[in-house]
């Protein structure tokens, strides 16, 4: 109930996939097996700041390094960038 007042209060519409349907949004599916496969399951977690320490690594990795071919080989931070440069999107901070 909290997350649908706080959803209402800020104009945000709610949409929810289908119990076993990852399909309906392929994207997020994709970044979680990513995160999964390559963070947390390779990573023993001493406790909940080595965690932190860990993922945000990860997570500065993915989105400064790595080059997908659905941004043009651009990492994230690039295409970004370009997109600012260009106009085409505002400025929101990532992560």
């Amino acid at each position: 109930m909290a997350l649908d007042q706080w959803a209402y209060e800020h104009g945000v519409t709610l949409d929810f996939s289908r119990p076993g349907k990852p399909t309906d949004n392929a994207f997020i599916e994709s970044f979680n097996g990513s995160l999964r496969d390559e963070c947390l399951n390779v990573h023993w977690f001493l406790s909940l700041d080595d965690a932190r320490d860990k993922i945000e690594r990860w997570r500065q990795d993915y989105n400064e390094f790595r080059p997908p071919s659905s941004l043009g080989d651009l990492t994230p931070s690039e295409f970004r960038l370009a997109h600012l440069e260009a106009g085409n999107l505002q400025l929101q901070p990532l992560g």
